[in-house]
């Protein structure tokens, strides 16, 4: 072992040696140790053409930028004519070096001989793979070094303090680095190197940390000290968070500035109290080109100083909490291309200058309250895209829009506009996208709307409450159509112009009342192309088959399809939706193709058979829906161990056996609903050890025998619905699981956000039983909670444990052989809307905790063996007598037995007397207002009868009895105090 080690060290060591011979560390090296240098450098990496990806956000790695420059490096020529290499004249010293988007790939080590080359004044590396690599510290070494462009490279970790002993740089780049979808990869920069780099690098002109965490940096000190050069700073989405310094702008060179997609950043005005606003001071901004504060959380008027900056190109202020209005005069932005305003609180109507700016490209304005109408656009060469949907813009497309030549993408969709789309917005023959979706327009799509516009790619009219009309005797073609949106346009039939849309990708024809058979033609539209086909709420008939090949997405709900299911020809398919139709016959076997299919929903139909085995052993699917079918024989037993099965319904269908075991590989699940089955086994115990289990879901099957305490040490901990009920089930209640239900404990829904179960696509819907009716949730709140045990055999008392289950809505323990008191604990459950203990043998008084439950709406306690007193106040006076029926022992309001001892003996007629007889200290009685009465009193007397006599309307009637009940009581304890005197 210790020869081993002997003979390493001294491999190590001759190593080392004849690197030094070649590379002697000195302050320079000789024209040919520097290209030696460079090979080495150049052979520790890796070439790989997906190292430098073109991409939106790095957009030099196009085609023609991007190609391995280090390939054509020779040994036998002179370094400083390779490709990416500047030599200086004089002393041969290579004193530039420009890799970009070479497909360089592998890590950079702080023993690389790149750090060798000291002379170079400029590095770029940008747009290639070095990840994982951090920046080293040898870095710091180029003392020389006047620009370095580390951007889109990989590399992660802190930045190191080196790089502020940089003292000549005048441009550093380290954007876009680390792993950008994961946070733990990330570049970032800790406040004494940040402090370093700003108080050091005085002749920084451009700095651009885009993506670095800079989360530890508190920006309303730190930047205080920036480069009075700096004509560039760029910290893109870089975490910052606090006060914004308002010293920013007020940097007197500053040309792009760019502090967007940091939502924890706060400004503030300085002559107001406003803590978050865009200061006035931004009008300073003299030579700005490029301003981005988007998707930050700025909120507060929107200064008009803002729109006078002469040299502006680039605004961006969208996604803030901006108010205020548009100025309707600016004097700069001559030069203004990109204008984007989109996602505030912006209100009162457009200014006319928005559509005279002769040099504006992009205009967004949606998603904010302007008012009025579309003013008239000036003929304008430049504006490329313009977006004024969700807002209130009232009135009509203006035929003025023609004048837009160049428009190729315009959305005016979500606004209140009417009448007709212009005959004129045929002229914008570069048009790509055209969406006038959600308004009260009323469109005709027809040969001379459409025929010049054969560069559509997406059209959206979908939801115009007026009509969509198509005239099929007219043959138009929309070549390059990719997505076409018609839901919701009273259409009734397949527009005819698909035919030509070979390229189509989306169509949405939903929501319309297109009858009959789907037209065998369709199956030729987007044959190699379509990958989401939405025709539901239609009312079609059958289909053949659905033969497209690249198609993940379909949905045919809410049809009258009558036939088998159609023939699947994709291997693609991720959604299929065919619930509420007629489909008969067993579930084809040929589903089983689909192997990418992540929801299945044939809720709602008439297939019969049984369930395929292919769906169980699935890895992929997440959603089986199949509810309300006449399925048979039993649920397959082998889940799959690594399935990622979230959602499994297969209520009311004719499923029987056992359940299989194998439903606890469903790590996934969060609801599970078998109720309205066959299924004959004892409770699933082995269920609660599926932690992400919310929903379960087995009443009306066989399901027998008691629920014991199992092994399981923390059951169902997430467990939110629970209905087990219309079972035979017996013995005591469950006191275990009561204890373990977490999620049913401590829900302050103040604080709650309202969410929904489900996901993208598909979201969770349930049958529960709510106040004595069965109802549909379309979709289920997340803090949705109740528990329903009704209508089985359990017997025992109820354990006071019931009371820690504070965030429940609905409790059902009715139709059982419950016995001894009801927990006064359930008086903590103060979310609780219903509550049904009827149909038991309880016994003892109802405690008075229960009237304290604020949100109690429906109470049944009939048919038990209660006694004392009902409880009176708050929800408990809006009960009416079927609540206590049955229950001999109760006395009280609303029930006519009262609860006094004497009941047979009646009160003195003298202070029944005087009871009936008071009147009013200022003498206005019954007589001063007799006179009114006359022949009213005959129909007031009669329509007082038939109200106590149907008992309509309730409320009426239990505040009169109530009323009258509490008079009585006074009565006859004003007779019994009486009684007492004498």
């Amino acid at each position: 072992m210790g020869k081993c080690l002997s003979w390493k060290y001294f491999s190590l060591l001759l190593s080392l040696l004849f690197f030094h011979s070649q590379f002697p560390f000195s302050s320079s090296l000789s024209s040919n140790s520097q290209c030696s240098a460079l090979l080495h450098f150049n052979r520790s990496l890796s070439l790989y053409s997906s190292a430098s990806p073109y991409s939106f956000s790095f957009e030099m790695c196009f085609n023609s930028n991007s190609y391995p420059k280090t390939g054509s490096w020779k040994e036998d020529k002179d370094c400083c004519t390779w490709d990416g290499v500047v030599c200086d004249n004089s002393t041969r010293h290579v004193i530039a070096l420009d890799l970009t988007c070479s497909w360089l790939y592998g890590s950079i080590h702080p023993n690389s001989t790149l750090f060798l080359l000291r002379h170079l004044r400029s590095l770029n590396l940008a747009g290639n793979d070095f990840y994982p690599s951090l920046i080293s510290p040898e870095f710091g070494k180029f003392q020389s070094l006047t620009h370095l462009n580390l951007s889109h490279s990989g590399f992660y970790g802190q930045i190191p303090y080196e790089i502020s002993q940089l003292s000549s740089l005048v441009s550093l780049d380290l954007s876009y680095n680390g792993n950008l979808d994961s946070s733990l990869r990330s570049l970032s920069i800790k406040t004494p190197v940040w402090k370093r780099v700003i108080g050091n690098l005085t002749q920084l002109r451009e700095l651009l940390l885009d993506y670095t965490d800079m989360s530890s940096i508190t920006p309303n000190s730190s930047m205080m000290n920036l480069s009075s050069s700096l004509t560039t700073l760029s910290l893109l989405e870089c975490h910052l968070q606090g006060t914004f310094d308002i010293n920013i702008f007020r940097l007197p060179c500053i040309q792009t500035l760019d502090l967007g997609d940091n939502p924890d950043l706060e400004g503030y005005l300085p002559k107001s109290n406003w803590s978050r606003a865009i200061p006035t001071s931004i009008g300073n901004l003299t030579q700005i080109i490029v301003l981005d504060l988007s998707y930050n959380n700025f909120y507060g008027l929107l200064p008009s100083s803002i729109f006078d900056l002469p040299n502006l190109s680039s605004l961006y202020l969208h996604a803030n909490q901006l108010v205020g209005s548009l100025p309707n005069h600016v004097s700069g932005l001559n030069l203004l291309i990109d204008l984007s305003l989109s996602s505030n609180f912006l209100k009162g109507t457009l200014p006319s200058w928005l559509f005279s700016l002769t040099s504006l490209v992009t205009l967004t304005l949606d998603h904010n309250q302007f008012i009025g109408e579309i003013g008239e656009f000036k003929y304008n060469h430049s504006l490329d895209y313009l977006d004024l949907s969700y807002n209130m813009l009232q009135g009509f497309i203006p035929s003025s829009i023609s004048r837009l030549v160049n428009l190729t993408q315009l959305y005016l969709s979500s606004n209140n506009l009417q009448g007709s789309i212009p005959s004129s917005i045929s002229r914008l023959v570069n048009l790509t996208h055209l969406s006038l979706s959600s308004n009260n327009l009323s469109i005709m799509l027809d040969l001379e709307l459409f025929s010049n516009l054969n560069n559509l790619n997406f059209v959206n009219f979908s939801y115009n409450n007026l009509l969509v009309s198509i005239n099929n005797n007219l043959t138009f073609t929309l070549p390059n159509l990719y997505e076409l949106y018609l839901s919701s346009c009273n259409i009734s039939e397949f527009p005819i112009f698909l035919r030509i849309a070979t390229n189509l990708q989306n169509l949405d024809l939903s929501n319309n009342r297109i009858h009959g058979q789907i037209p065998k033609w369709l199956g030729a539209v987007g044959r190699n192309s379509l990958f989401s086909l939405d025709l539901s709420h239609n009312f079609l008939t059958s289909i053949d088959k659905i033969p497209w090949k690249y198609l993940y997405f379909v949905d045919f709900r809410n049809n009258l399809l009558r036939e088998p299911f159609p023939m699947l020809n994709s291997l693609n398919l991720q959604y299929l939706f065919a619930s509420n139709n007629n489909l008969t016959g067993e579930i084809p076997s040929l589903i089983c193709n689909a192997s990418s299919l992540e929801v299945l929903d044939l809720s709602h139909n008439n297939f019969s058979g049984t369930i395929p085995k292919c769906l169980v052993l699935s890895n992929v699917l997440s959603v089986l829906d199949l509810r309300m079918n006449s399925l048979n024989g039993t649920i397959p037993s082998t889940f799959s161990k690594r399935n990622k099965l979230r959602n499994i319904n297969l209520n009311g269908n004719q499923v029987e056996g056992l359940l299989p075991r194998s439903l606890e590989n469903c790590r996934h699940l969060e609801v599970l609903d078998l109720g309205n089955n066959r299924i004959n086994d004892t409770f699933p115990y082995w269920l609660g050890s599926i932690l992400k289990l919310q929903v379960l879901v087995i009443r009306s099957n066989k399901f027998r025998g008691c629920i014991g305490n199992r092994k399981t040490k923390f059951p169902f901990p997430n467990l939110r619905i629970l209905d087990i009920s219309n079972n035979e089930f017996s013995g005591p209640l469950p006191k275990k699981y009561f204890k373990y239900l977490k999620a049913m404990m401590n829900v302050d829904e103040g604080k709650v956000v309202l969410e929904y179960m489900g996901e993208d696509y598909y979201h969770d819907s349930l049958n529960v039983m709510i106040k004595g009716s069965y109802i549909e949730f379309k979709r289920i709140q997340t803090f949705f909670t109740t528990i329903d045990f009704s209508n089985n055999r359990f017997i025992g008392e109820m354990p006071q444990i019931i009371g820690r289950l504070k965030s429940l809505k609905g409790l059902n323990f009715s139709h059982n052989n419950l016995t001894g008191c009801i927990p006064s604990s359930v008086g903590n459950l103060t979310n609780l809307e219903w509550l049904d203990f009827s149909f038991n043998k309880l016994s003892g008084e109802i405690p008075k905790q229960l009237a304290d439950l604020p949100w109690l709406e429906v109470l049944k306690l009939s048919h038990n063996q209660l006694i004392g007193h009902i409880p009176l106040g708050k929800q408990f006076n809006t009960f009416d007598n079927d609540s206590y029926t049955e229950n001999p022992g109760l006395c009280g309001f609303p029930l006519s037995r009262t609860c006094n001892n004497h009941e047979s003996k009646q009160p003195p007629p003298s202070t029944l007397q005087q009871e009936v007889n008071l009147e009013p200290k200022n003498g206005f009685g019954w007589q001063a207002v007799s006179i009114g009465y006359g022949c009213g009193v005959i129909f007031g007397t009669l329509m007082g009868y038939l109200m106590f006599k149907i008992g309509k309307p309730k409320w009426i009637v239990r505040m009169v009895k109530l009323e009258q009940h509490i008079l009585l009581r006074r009565l006859k304890n004003n007779a019994r105090r009486s009684g007492g005197r004498k």
